[in-house]
């Protein structure tokens, strides 16, 4: 007999809670092998191809295409053993590895078996439910059915039939007191764990709005504002007063507000650029110089690289190398601040961050040990990261860990910019387009190529006297390639 084995959304690594289906790759009836890619997520790091750990038969799918879900939810049902052709063998475990499941034999907690066929689910109105109807969901009875209880905490527990004939019973309790005191509290995520316990809130007192009642972050930030008397009244548009006529109430305010603008939802990349700038802003004290520069000499320097055969140097790897030479002499710029230690941790190796824009947003791919490349290497990877952000096939891997980001906004066709710390790094160089502008060279005007640079720091790691001498020795290098060789 087969057993039907539930696969849920792995932990994708980096603090990442939730993801949005992007696109199924299997339908229900397909046969699939272990490891075999069954969906594509995306998370606010990047577009990832989930493998299933079972081998068997497709029997169901929770979600729809862009339906977003938090870790730990239930992704599909593969049915396993029996006369289900389960290839390659689900016992035998999976060899494809995402944090929350790997090479060993899958975890006993990571199944469940059914005695029943599951029916695909659809999200709706942000829960799951049965063949697109909430009360299929929830119940006749206004329940929700029940949630594992966080990441790695196992299968759902079996769910009790009701004797009133109304459905099945929740096992949370939410409309029980004293079984919701015993039962586990339906969160996944540490966030939202954290930030509760900061503002003194009991968790099993909230009521969730995610997927089966899953707690959220907004829940637990609405009921912070509830204990502290500050609960947000809905928005109305201001109206100006005039002469002759009268203040709009809010209830008429309310009905024209939906015309007024159109809402656009912070998740996904959107989403997690806005928490790191905003973390960014709130945590760093941040200041920033700039200076012009001449850039005349290391445009020579770069035609001169490429005429001479071999792979093309491109700019930005001529920059990242003066970065790196930089931040050998002044290494108090390549370092994090660790305020609950109070403590300064300057590191020993220089993860490059290159922000690109892409179709999607704003990602800042990381060129790891680029202390280590030399010219070529790092145009080469600037190259492999470029085209991954451009296609969208950036790992998280490739989006995480940076030191210190360099971020050329001259493409853009402007000039300068006071850049945003990329949060927890303590610096980024900014650098302008590179344009022809009056210069005095050798005592007389000439026309050469100038480009701005500029700094932004975060004051706790060093005062102005370091940022500056870092920012002058870029300068230097860029209107005297031939500076650069005394590090090299």
């Amino acid at each position: 007999m087969a057993q039907v084995l539930e696969f849920r959304l792995p932990d994708l690594g980096e603090g990442l809670t939730e993801a949005e289906i992007v696109r199924w790759l299997v339908e229900v009836g397909d046969v699939v092998a272990v490891d075999q890619p069954v969906v594509e997520v995306e998370t606010a790091k990047a577009m990832v191809e989930v493998p299933c750990p079972y081998g068997g038969v497709v029997t169901a799918r929770f979600g729809e295409e862009g339906t977003e879900l938090p870790v730990g939810s239930p992704l599909l049902t593969v049915a396993v053993g029996g006369d289900a052709p389960a290839s390659g063998g689900a016992d035998e475990g999976s060899g494809n590895v995402l944090v929350g499941y790997g090479t060993g034999a899958p975890p006993a907690r990571r199944r469940r078996v059914r005695t029943s066929p599951v029916a695909p689910v659809r999200a709706t109105g942000g829960a799951l439910s049965n063949g697109g109807s909430p009360a299929a969901a929830r119940g006749a009875d206004g329940t929700s059915g029940p949630l594992g209880a966080g990441r790695g905490s196992g299968a759902r527990t079996a769910v009790p039939e009701r004797t009133d004939g109304r459905g099945p019973t929740d096992t949370r309790g939410r409309g029980n007191a004293g079984e919701r005191a015993t039962g586990p509290v339906p969160v996944i995520s540490p966030l939202v764990r954290r930030i509760a316990r900061e503002n003194g809130l009991d968790l099993r007192e909230l009521t969730g709005s995610g997927p089966d009642g899953l707690i959220l972050r907004a829940d637990v930030e609405h009921a912070s504002r509830s204990a502290d008397g500050t609960t947000r009244q809905p928005e109305t548009l201001a109206v100006p007063r005039t002469p002759g006529t009268t203040h709009a109430t809010p209830a008429t305010a309310s009905a024209v507000a939906p015309a007024a603008g159109t809402r656009v939802p912070l998740r996904g990349i959107r989403g997690a650029v806005a928490d790191k700038l905003s973390r960014s802003r709130h945590e760093i004290p941040d200041a920033t110089c700039w200076v012009d520069a001449d850039a005349t000499e290391l445009l020579a320097a770069r035609a001169v690289m490429n005429a001479a055969g071999g792979p093309k140097i491109s700019l930005l790897a001529l920059l990242a190398r003066i970065c790196t030479a930089a931040l050998a002499r002044h290494p108090e710029l390549n370092s994090t601040v660790d305020m609950e230690a109070r403590e300064i941790v300057r590191l020993g190796h220089v993860h490059l961050g290159f922000a690109a824009q892409t179709e999607r947003g704003l990602v800042v791919p990381v060129v790891r040990d680029a202390h280590t490349r030399d010219a070529q290497s790092l145009s080469a990877e600037f190259a492999r990261l470029t085209e991954a952000a451009r296609t969208g096939t950036l790992t998280p891997g490739d989006l995480t860990g940076g030191t210190f980001t360099l971020n050329n906004y001259g493409v853009f066709g402007v000039d300068g910019s006071t850049p945003i710390i990329n949060h927890p790094e303590a610096a980024m160089l900014g650098v302008g387009r590179i344009i022809p502008k009056p210069w005095v060279h050798q005592g007389e005007l000439a026309v050469r190529q100038v480009v701005q640079l500029s700094l932004t720091f975060d004051h706790r790691v060093c005062d102005g006297g370091t940022a500056g001498g870092f920012l002058r020795y870029v300068a230097d290098c860029v209107e005297q390639p031939a500076v650069l060789l005394r590090s090299l």
